[in-house]
């Protein structure tokens, strides 16, 4: 997926809200998101970058597959 084609709001889909992510959010000082599953870590840290206004320190990625 390029950049240049897909606004950072493509990337980003919807964010994750368990209780598992809002641990991981308290103790970490991260967020989870649910993202276009051909997206890379430098699309995904820009389009956070541009929509939140934020530095981004680093991504992780889990590809889950469905029930």
């Amino acid at each position: 997926m390029s950049s240049t084609k897909a606004s950072h709001f493509q990337i980003l889909k919807r964010p994750i809200i368990t209780e598992k992510s809002a641990a991981f959010g308290s103790t970490n000082n991260g967020v989870v998101f649910e993202v276009h599953p051909r997206a890379n870590k430098s699309e995904i840290s820009d389009a956070v970058e541009k929509i939140f206004s934020v530095k981004v320190a680093h991504v992780r990625i889990v590809n889950v597959r469905g029930k």
